[in-house]
């Protein structure tokens, strides 16, 4: 019997996940009113948060299996804004604040400022749907 690759590792899942967020960013800021495409994907960055923050986990797990628990907990403090900053958007959808949604994006957009974006290559059915999926969870 032979091995199980896995191509798709969790850093290259953590990268899809923060293109997507960042094409949701550029959408949001464009957006001059919220209507429900926006609170589509202000879910879906909200979910794809919550999906990078599971990765971080996992990765960490891996490293402390391997008695690296130096690397594990550096990685767990240069990812700790992800977690909280899901838990600060979901408390915005859940309250429906969204007076305070230009003021978390600016406080968000250092974290993405790496990511160049020349063309949106991410698709309405990305975001389509998310959030009647998010409150469902909240529920």
């Amino acid at each position: 019997m032979s091995r199980v690759i896995h191509t798709d590792s969790t850093g290259k899942e953590r990268n899809r996940l923060m293109r997507s967020c960042a094409e949701l960013l550029r959408h949001l800021s464009a957006k001059q009113s919220i209507d429900a495409e926006a609170k589509d994907m202000m879910a879906c960055l909200i979910l794809s948060l919550r999906e990078i923050d599971r990765g971080i986990d996992e990765s960490a797990a891996v490293w402390e299996k391997r008695d690296y628990w130096l690397k594990a907990e550096q990685l767990r403090q240069r990812w700790g804004w992800v977690s909280y900053t899901a838990d600060q958007l979901e408390a915005l959808v859940r309250q429906e604040a969204w007076h305070r949604l230009p003021e978390l994006m600016v406080r968000l957009l250092p974290h993405f400022a790496e990511i160049k974006i020349t063309r949106f290559t991410r698709e309405s059915d990305l975001w389509d749907g998310c959030y009647e999926r998010l409150l469902s969870t909240l529920q």
